[in-house]
Formats: structure tokens, sequence, C-alpha cells
């Protein structure tokens, strides 16, 4: 049995080796205490819709925010921060051309909080919110600075379709001066608001013939939202040569806008114009705000084998998806939301729901009719992936009122296809093909034919 003073001896030992890992243990930790969160990437995504500044970090931030009015002016105050580099390279991405921002001031306000200052161009309403880890980014803090007013979403259309009702006469010129003048009228009657659909009902009923002459042609004014995928924070898929789904859908969507407003009477709403993420409720929405007679979402295909190749046309489906390969993509396509990034806190987490129980057998026969017409078409410039309509969930094609198709180009991740895709003359080819077979989906699908739910 030891004695008292070799007891005492381990005891002391013991106390020792334990100070010792004590202060090891402090040497490890506080060092990662004081660099936890590190900035990884800014970026600035403006648009007319709003502007987006993202914080990407190594973990989740604290930030709170208030507005300084006279000038009017965003502050905001991010814990648990120290200033990097990084984060000091904002200041030079804010445009001169952003809507909503003149500029932004970064600097340390006090041990571990770094304040940023937005000076603003006018009155906002900010959303502030934090985003988990998804695809290929982690952490982000979110800043959206949205406008107080509003554009009004059919005012703002027209403003940029850069058409006029000159240009649509010499288009396609009138047959008759009753036809002329019909052409010329502000397009009231073709979709009244709701206070006003009982008075005008006799009317339209009457004057439903003078819509259209003696050979089908459409003379009211037809609505085309046009959905370039993804977006901003969203690239969508890539391609081997580096390209990205988001500016090959957006050009091509841009050509199809321009070659649909060669048409008499036909305008067209792009649910984005530019390189920045729309939610896919959004985009539904937006198509409605403006009571659009189509919805055409615009995608490029990506697969983990490069050999998959071919155009698709997809329409909605209540009952599941006709192919394991459609599902698949649905749930890819659904995920934009997780990638480019939504306030959960103002999203309607029952949008997707409540629109698909709207939904109608007569959405979405009008929607195969459409996407059986552009199908067709595209088969004649390039390779069908399938030779016939498919359905899945889309999120974005579950407007209740309006035939809404989305078109798979091509697929990005095949290196021949990827060339496709980036190639303008391709390009107009398939904007040609998709403009014959919306044509001949009217030809035989009057607009005015169809009842449309608000």
């Amino acid at each position: 049995m030891p004695s008292t003073p070799q007891i005492r001896s381990q005891h002391v030992s013991r106390r020792t080796v334990l100070k010792a890992g004590a202060t090891l243990l402090l040497s490890v930790t506080a060092p990662l205490r004081a660099s936890a969160a590190q900035i990884l990437a800014v970026r600035v995504w403006p648009a007319d819709d709003y502007t987006r500044v993202t914080l990407e970090n190594d973990s989740e931030l604290k930030a709170t925010h208030f507005i300084v009015k006279d000038p009017e002016r965003m502050v905001v105050d991010i814990e648990g921060l120290e200033l990097n580099p990084t984060l000091k390279s904002l200041v030079a991405k804010i445009q001169s051309n952003d809507p909503y921002i003149k500029q932004v001031r970064v600097g340390q306000n006090r041990p571990n909080v770094v304040r940023l200052v937005f000076d603003l161009k006018e009155e906002v309403k900010p959303q502030v919110f934090t985003l988990p880890p998804a695809g290929n980014y982690k952490h982000r803090l979110i800043f959206d600075l949205y406008p107080v007013k509003a554009a009004d979403p059919i005012a703002a259309m027209i403003e940029k379709g850069d058409w006029t009702a000159d240009q649509k006469v010499a288009a396609a010129p009138p047959s008759s001066p009753k036809e002329q003048l019909e052409q010329l009228k502000p397009d009231l009657k073709a979709e009244p608001r709701e206070e006003l659909k009982a008075d005008l009902k006799t009317a339209e009923t009457q004057t439903k013939a003078d819509k259209f002459d003696k050979n089908g042609k459409m003379v009211r004014m037809i609505t085309i939202a046009l959905d370039p995928g993804h977006g901003g924070e969203d690239p969508g898929a890539s391609g081997k040569n580096g390209s990205r789904e988001k500016d090959i859908v957006l050009a091509i969507a841009k050509r199809l806008k321009a070659k649909l407003e060669e048409q008499s009477n036909v305008r067209v709403m792009l649910t984005r114009d530019g390189d920045y993420f729309v939610p896919l409720g959004t985009r539904v929405d937006k198509a409605r705000k403006v009571q659009a007679d189509l919805f055409v979402s615009i995608h490029a295909d990506a697969f983990v084998q490069p050999t998959a190749r071919g155009s698709s046309v997809f329409v909605l489906s209540e009952k599941g998806a006709t192919s394991s390969a459609a599902r698949w993509l649905a749930d890819k396509e659904n995920s934009a939301d997780n990638i480019g990034g939504v306030n959960v806190k103002n999203h309607d987490r029952q949008l997707a729901s409540v629109l698909l129980d709207l939904s109608t057998t007569a959405q979405i026969n009008d929607s195969m009719k459409l996407g059986r017409s552009v199908l067709g078409e595209i088969g004649g410039i390039n390779r069908l992936h399938k030779g016939s309509v498919e359905q899945a969930g889309f999120a974005v094609l579950k407007a209740p009122d309006i035939p809404s198709i989305l078109i798979e180009t091509a697929f990005i991740s095949n290196p021949e296809e990827e060339a496709k895709l980036l190639d303008e003359a391709y390009q107009n080819k398939l904007a040609d093909a998709i403009v014959t077979g919306i044509r001949r989906y009217f030809s035989k699908n009057p607009p005015l034919a169809k009842n449309r739910l608000t």
C-alpha cells in the first residue's frame, strides 16, 4: 500500500497533467473561436425587380439592420465577424446602374461586429435572412432590397416590349378599317377586371366574331409569359466547357421574345430579363398578374451521363410523373428555390399545393395540346429525347388557369448539344420552331375560347 506522501505526490501529478491538458485545450480552441466566421465570397445581383446582396461564409451569421432617413440608408451589423479583404471587395461590386444601391461602406464597428452601410437611391423594403448550405454553397447571409412602390407588371411588360400599335399594323396589315380600329384600341375586353366581367359579358359575346377574321387570324392582343429558368444565385446545370444553363436559356428566351413580338398582336413578358433569381412561385405569379395566355419555361437539361441527348417538352401532372426520368428532372428543377435562396418567412409554403389543387383537367389538356405542337416543331431541328410530351409535378407549371409547358431545349451536359446551345444559328432555329408550334396551337385553340380563374 502506498504511503501518504506517495499518494499526495500522485494527486499533485494528476492535477498538473489536468492543468496542462486544460491549457492545451484552450490553446487549440481559442484561435478557432476567433476565426470561426469567415466571409468566403460576396455577390451582388441588381435588377429592376430587386437587388440581392449575398455574403457566403463558413458558418451561420447573426445580423441586425435598420433604416436611416434623409438620405435613405440601410445599416447592417453582423456579429462574430472581423473585416477581411473579401468583405471589403463588396464596395467595388456595386454597379453605377444598380436601381437601388448608390454605394456601400464597410467597416469594423466594434470588436467582432462589422457594419455595412448601404446608401440607397430610393426607399426600399429590405428582407434580411440566412440560408443553410445548399448545392455548392455554404452558409449565406442575404439582403434583398425591394422597391416600396412596385412597378405595375402590365405597364412594365409593355414598356420593355419595344412594340407599338404602328409596328403591329405594319407587321400584319389589317384587312379592313374595322379590323384596323380593333388593333389600335386598348385591349380592355380581352381580360377585363373581375368587377367589369358581368357588365361586359353580353358585349363580348356580341363582338366575339369580330376578334378573328375569316382566316382565323387573331386580332385581340395575346400575352405570352416566357420563363428563362434559374438565374442569379442559381446557375442551373453546367456544360463541360463551362457554359451555364441560366445564361443559355436567357439568351434563347430573348430571341424567342423578339420573334414572338414580330407576330401580329402578341406581347411577351419575361419572368426575368437579366441574371437574377426569381422564386418558382413568383414566376407563376408574374404570369398570372399579366393575365398570360400561355406560360413557356425554357431550360437546358443535364444528366450524370454525358451521352444523354435530345429535346423534351413537359406539362404538369396531377397523378405522378410519366417516367422515372421525368420525376427525377422535376425534383431537380423544383429544388431551384433551395439553391437560388428563398426567404422562408415570407414564402407561402402552401403555394405549390394550393395551385395544384386548383389545377383543372382543362388546363392540363390545353397544356398537352400546346406541348404536342411545340414538340413536333422542335423535332424538326433536334433529336427528341422522347417522342411524346411527358408529365411531372413541376412547381413552375402549376398556374391553374394558364396552359403551361417546360421545354428542355437540349442536354447541356452533352458536349455536342452544349455546342449547339451556344450556337446563335441553332438558338434562332429553336426559337423559330417554338414560335411555329405556338402559332399552330392558337390556330386550333383561340385564346378567348378558354375559361379563366381569377
